[in-house]
């Protein structure tokens, strides 16, 4: 057997990175900025009002009280986007709209609410220091300073901060295409009916979404029988659209394990036992050039090899660190068994209390039970060389997406 650490670095040593492509904005949500942004003017680029309000003269209202207001004449009105340039003398002020541009000589902003509201003259009760709810330029963003380094997902928040300063395109690496594709003469469609020795196909609907959690583009494929035919023209075809294909079953030492059958083949593709539970059955490499990943049938196999393997190859085709998932200490609730020499993924519950991180293994731990899984939200390690951790031992924790 090769160990987990093993696989994986043949796997990331394999697979490539995605070419850089040039996208409209909207359309590069979700893909990873192969170019760093900046601004190529300060932000704000001009001093503008935080509040509606008016632009005055701070000295002019420094003895402004309710008992004793200080009225000013109205000398106008300026509007956010309003294109002249303005201003105003000592004794004046002007009304003046959030975002509005300030005018000359005014160096404070009274709000709405400390006021009459008058038009054509103001009672201001409160006084206003220079700069109150004045929006200064630059002080948001600096003039050629990076707004969104190479290497970031491309969000809300980002997406908004590169319109912000101006860009509507950036170079990116996609999203990888990744098809995901069950094996078996037993499997059927969900909302269909079983005969006996059926069941329903989960693992391409689990995958496929593991992919967009991932940061990948899943496609499923249509269940394929177990004909050794029919495995290699659906990987054919599969091509022209997969940045990479995800398979499950068929991998192990049955009579069809046909996808281990069909790629053995091709020399490109290998197979190995992995030290691991769940997953140990495993197969990776290059079909015609795209890289292909043979999971195992049980659903648990599968889940947790796509998230040992599968995912940080994913970030790696992003130019992106190939992190495993966000992994927290936390102490065991209750003593846990491992097999000697096999890494043990265990499906367990965390939770946070005082500080700290508890986790509970969960009762059932068979890599058939989807069930267990699908009320986990982490992964207990428990290293190769140890067989038993009694409770109050401290463990590596995987969290997983939730």
């Amino acid at each position: 057997m090769r160990s987990v650490d093993e696989h994986l670095t043949e796997i990331l040593g394999s697979v490539p990175v995605l070419p850089t492509l040039d996208l409209a904005l909207l359309e590069a949500q979700g893909t990873v900025l192969a170019e760093p942004v900046s601004a190529p003017v300060p932000l704000p680029p001009f001093d503008n009002s935080a509040m509606d309000g008016y632009a005055v003269v701070a000295s002019d209202v420094a003895g402004a009280t309710e008992a004793e207001p200080v009225v000013l004449p109205v000398v106008g009105d300026i509007v956010a986007g309003d294109p002249a340039v303005s201003a105003i003398r000592p004794g004046l002020t002007a009304r003046i709209m959030t975002g509005a541009p300030m005018p000359a000589g005014a160096d404070a902003v009274v709000p709405v609410e400390w006021t009459d509201g008058g038009n054509a003259t103001v009672r201001i009760s409160r006084p206003a220091p220079p700069g109150n709810h004045i929006r200064r330029a630059g002080e948001d963003v600096r003039a050629g300073q990076i707004v969104v380094d190479a290497g970031t997902r491309l969000n809300a928040p980002q997406i908004g901060m590169i319109a912000a300063v101006g860009q509507a395109r950036v170079t990116v690496r996609p999203r990888p295409r990744v098809v995901v594709v069950a094996t078996g003469d037993e499997l059927r469609e969900p909302g269909s009916q079983l005969g006996h020795g059926q069941i329903w196909e989960s693992n391409g609907y689990m995958l496929t979404a593991a992919v967009g959690e991932a940061g990948g583009v899943g496609y499923r494929q249509a269940t394929v029988v177990d004909e050794p035919g029919k495995v290699l023209e659906m990987l054919e075809d599969q091509l022209v659209r997969a940045d990479a294909i995800v398979t499950t079953g068929g991998v192990s030492m049955g009579t069809k394990d046909v996808v281990k059958e069909v790629l053995a083949g091709t020399g490109t593709v290998n197979f190995h036992k992995v030290s691991m539970r769940p997953g140990k059955p495993q197969g990776f490499g290059l079909f015609k050039g795209t890289p292909v990943f043979t999971l195992p049938g049980n659903p648990v196999s599968a889940y947790v090899s796509f998230q040992i393997f599968v995912r940080p190859a994913l970030r790696a085709m992003q130019g992106l660190a190939p992190d495993p998932l966000p992994t927290v200490t936390a102490v065991l609730a209750e003593d846990v068994q491992s097999p000697a020499g096999l890494r043990h993924f265990l499906r367990g519950n965390l939770s946070f209390d005082g500080g700290t991180y508890t986790v509970t293994a969960a009762e059932v731990q068979g890599s058939h039970q989807l069930g267990s899984l699908a009320s986990a939200n982490s992964l207990i390690q428990v290293p190769e060389e140890v067989e038993t951790l009694p409770a109050g031992s401290r463990v590596k924790v995987m969290r997983l997406p939730s």
